[in-house]
């Protein structure tokens, strides 16, 4: 039998109008009634249907996080930062997956405006070229506090946290660079992003800053997905004037170079070295000792999940609050250069 508001009204002798303020906290009631509704509610073991209760408060206890690939362990790792938070604060959170498509980012945009969420962090697939009028408007009228996670947003202003991507970019060519490598690849993320844009500039700079020539038949363009990046790596190796060196700018386009390589039966670093950008754990595990920009990510769902709750905490703020961290290099000795195998 399922226990309503109008059964524990009619046992208490009160009208619904009154249970429904004991239940949302709301609205004056007398202490003696009071403690009899809920005398009623435990002896009848009511439980509050909590989507009904957010709907009479016209707002819940839940935050929305929209990410573009849930099976990217980057994403993992900025979803547990984000849920320490969430469970420290007795917070629910509804989380949605893009699959890197702009219009499953705008249907998950429409999905939790319906949920009447607190507040919502995201990891953007949105680019400047794909921005339209639907998109603007849905996530401009959202009406919570939004906090960007690793990625922007044209024409808006959110708070959000970024990583230095440049600064992590030039010093994985860099180690490169001193190592001995001149013929230096890169794998790009897709280019209407903006991490990969600043990842080919750090790249960029690098080379600049030693002198080295930018030669375009080095620079190839990924899309942060394992296969492509697979595609790539097999173009680089055959190439008439091989790069010795490549820098990959995603985690899962690391996996899929280190695919390629192994295929060939080739040795890193003695026939080509390689750096990743963010860690790739499962490559500790087999025992490969593989280079790579380690970008500080559960501490950025951390911190986007703090900026969110000061959002809602202080809805009146003027300022913007964006936050950059600073990766860290790790160097296991895959972005050495053995001359005796380079021609």
């Amino acid at each position: 039998m399922t226990i309503t508001i109008s059964d524990i009204a009619r046992v208490a002798g009160v009208s619904q109008a009154t249970i429904s303020r004991v239940l949302n906290d709301s609205g004056y009631v007398k202490t003696e009634t009071k403690e009899k509704v809920l005398k009623v509610i435990k002896e009848l073991n009511y439980t509050p249907n909590a989507i009904a209760r957010s709907l009479s408060r016209n707002k819940t206890n839940t935050i929305g996080v929209i990410v573009p690939d849930i099976n990217n362990p980057f994403f993992g790792e900025v979803i547990k930062g984000i849920s320490d938070v969430v469970d420290e604060h007795n917070m629910n959170m509804i989380l949605f997956d893009t699959d890197e498509k702009l219009n499953k980012e705008i249907k998950a945009l429409k999905l939790l405006k319906e949920q009447r969420i607190q507040g919502l962090i995201i990891v953007p697939t949105s680019s400047e070229d794909e921005i339209n009028s639907e998109y603007l408007r849905i996530i401009e009228n959202l009406g919570t506090p939004i906090v960007l996670v690793d990625g922007h947003v044209s024409y808006t202003n959110f708070d959000g946290v970024f990583v230095d991507n440049i600064k992590g970019a030039f010093e994985g060519t860099e180690a490169f660079i001193k190592a001995g490598h001149k013929k230096i690849a890169i794998i790009t993320g897709r280019m209407n992003s903006k991490p990969a844009q600043d990842r080919l500039a750090g790249y960029e700079k690098a080379l600049n800053m030693y002198d080295l020539p930018l030669k375009s038949k080095y620079i190839f363009n990924g899309d942060y997905l394992m296969e492509k990046a697979y595609e790539i790596t097999k173009e680089i190796l055959s190439m008439d004037d091989p790069a010795t060196a490549i820098f990959v700018s995603s985690n899962m386009m690391t996996l899929g170079c280190l695919k390629a390589i192994f295929e060939e039966k080739l040795s890193i670093p003695e026939d080509v070295a390689i750096v990743g950008f963010d860690r790739v754990d499962v490559l500790n595990t087999l025992g490969l000792n593989i280079s790579y920009i380690n970008g500080p990510t559960r501490e950025m769902g951390k911190i986007g999940m703090e900026m969110l709750i000061d959002g809602l905490e202080n809805k009146e703020k003027k300022h913007l609050n964006r936050i950059t961290l600073i990766p860290e290099l790790v160097l296991k000795g895959s972005e050495k250069y053995v001359k005796k195998q380079n021609k």
